[in-house]
């Protein structure tokens, strides 16, 4: 056989051989995936409710919004609105004390300290039913021998607006989506009309961010922190000390 036709049988041999052997598929290119951001989470928390009207538009917009928040309630407002406080528990937002009249908790009569948490405590009950009313002392003040006898946990703030001090809604908001982080407690106030509209722009901003708004009880859960009673808490993990 000449080369020629030697060369031209193993090129016919060759042929079935290549059809048979594994093909290598030609891969495209795949985007790195970017990693997804965690959950952000907040508190929004309102002192001094309820009220009437801008109570009840503040519940329209975290409605609208599927937000939650926690509102301590002054007990000596809640007869003439047990409307609203009953829709707060009923959407899923989170009740507390702020006293019955707004006292002062760091002076006066100890035994008449007590008295106001369990008033407000007492119509909270009847209204909502049996629960962990957290409590809020007005202005943070708390003294220590009352600290030790409130059998739940107190709420501080991590970020305080001063909303009450200038119903100003573009400052008001813009200090809570320039300074809110993860886990923070944020400090408002629902009677004023500019604090509910501050909150509500601040929670379209951040919600894009990837934060989130829930209840003080939903946000220590989401941090793995068990609240305990007679502690004040700055943020879930931190408290403020007292006296």
């Amino acid at each position: 056989m000449t080369g020629k036709k030697r060369r031209a049988l193993l090129c016919m041999l060759a042929v079935p051989l290549l059809a048979l052997a594994p093909r290598r598929e030609q891969s495209a290119a795949v985007p790195a995936m970017e990693a997804e951001e965690p959950v952000k989470y907040v508190a929004l928390t309102f002192d001094d409710g309820p009220w009437a009207e801008t109570t009840e538009q503040l519940l329209d917009g975290l409605a609208e919004r599927g937000a939650k928040a926690t509102f301590f309630l002054i007990g000596e407002q809640i007869a003439e609105h047990e409307d609203t406080v009953r829709r707060m528990a009923a959407e899923g937002h989170q009740v507390g004390s702020h006293t019955f009249t707004h006292r002062d908790l760091s002076r006066g009569d100890p035994a008449e300290r007590l008295r106001e948490i369990e008033q407000t405590d007492t119509l909270l009950r009847d209204l909502l039913g049996e629960g962990s009313y957290w409590l809020r002392p007005p202005w943070g003040f708390l003294a220590a021998e009352t600290a030790a006898a409130v059998g739940v946990p107190m709420v501080y703030w991590s970020l305080d607006t001063e909303d009450w001090r200038r119903p100003d809604a573009d400052a008001v908001a813009r200090d809570i989506i320039d300074h809110a982080r993860d886990g923070d407690i944020i400090l408002l106030h629902d009677p004023y009309p500019t604090s509910v509209e501050a909150a509500l722009r601040a929670v379209d901003a951040l919600s894009v961010q990837g934060y989130r708004f829930v209840t003080l009880e939903e946000l220590f859960r989401q941090k793995g922190i068990e609240p305990e009673p007679g502690k004040l808490y700055i943020r879930p993990g931190e408290v403020r000390k007292i006296g």
